[in-house]
């Protein structure tokens, strides 16, 4: 990438639709993120605002290097023994979970590969936060802001991710590695890359189920999705269908 300014790369999705349409995607083809699109997805997550501005956020893009891949297999060992752990304790084998075709099993399948190759994704991103004082439970509204900008970002150049906790089983290790300070919040990782799937709309409950007025549980009139809306019809991690079905 040349060290002259580059302009962004040009918007081919409306903000609307990608805010609607960004799915996590966790199959990638087998291509690296050229520099110019990592600048474009980058400088994006670093205009998400944050408390008072202080722009705690920080991030670091592993790529290709040999501490890169380092990392990349330091996290895959994480993802694999907490994907094993979730697989058995939220029923991902039992109930719907042993017919192919349902969303439980399909999820399963898609987890199952990610991890499998998660040391092979093109771009591991972790997402930091610098304390600057001790540690709040809102501390975080100041660095998963930026990690929504930086995936609906990828969503808008053709590109793709997902944000996971995966980190958690090897962070002493990835800090050691890595050099991340102790006092600091490793608050994600996040994979990027081509998707060798495709974007789409996103389904999720129905707004009169998560949209309620000046009564708690007691949706409002207008919180009705627009037509063609797609709703999920199963929780995962159980057998019970969401209490209204499919938006007309």
């Amino acid at each position: 990438m040349s060290e002259i300014p580059l302009p962004l790369a040009p918007d081919t999705v409306g903000l609307l639709e990608g805010l609607t349409t960004t799915r996590s995607i966790r199959r990638y083809l087998d291509e690296p993120v050229p520099d110019d699109v990592l600048r474009d997805i980058m400088f994006a997550a670093t205009r998400a605002p944050s408390g008072s501005n202080r722009q705690p956020f920080r991030f670091m893009v592993l790529t290709d290097s040999d501490r890169a891949r380092q990392a990349k297999h330091l996290v895959a060992r994480g993802a694999q023994k907490i994907w094993g752990s979730k697989r058995a304790t939220d029923g991902y084998d039992d109930g719907s979970g042993v017919r192919d075709d349902s969303p439980k099993a399909r999820m399963a399948r898609v987890m199952q590969e990610y991890v499998d190759h998660f040391a092979d994704v093109p771009v591991m991103v972790l997402a930091v936060l610098v304390r600057y004082r001790d540690a709040t439970p809102t501390e975080g509204a100041s660095v998963y802001p930026a990690c929504q900008n930086l995936l609906l970002a990828a969503r808008a150049l053709g590109y793709g991710g997902v944000i996971t906790g995966f980190h958690a089983f090897v962070e002493p290790e990835l800090r050691s590695l890595l050099g991340i300070p102790e006092q600091s919040l490793l608050a994600a990782t996040i994979t990027l890359g081509k998707p060798a799937g495709r974007h789409g709309p996103v389904r999720r409950l129905p707004m009169r189920e998560t949209v309620f007025g000046d009564s708690w549980g007691e949706s409002v009139p207008w919180a009705v999705d627009p037509p063609g809306t797609q709703v999920m019809t199963t929780r995962f991690g159980s057998d019970n269908p969401p209490s209204t079905g499919p938006t007309a």
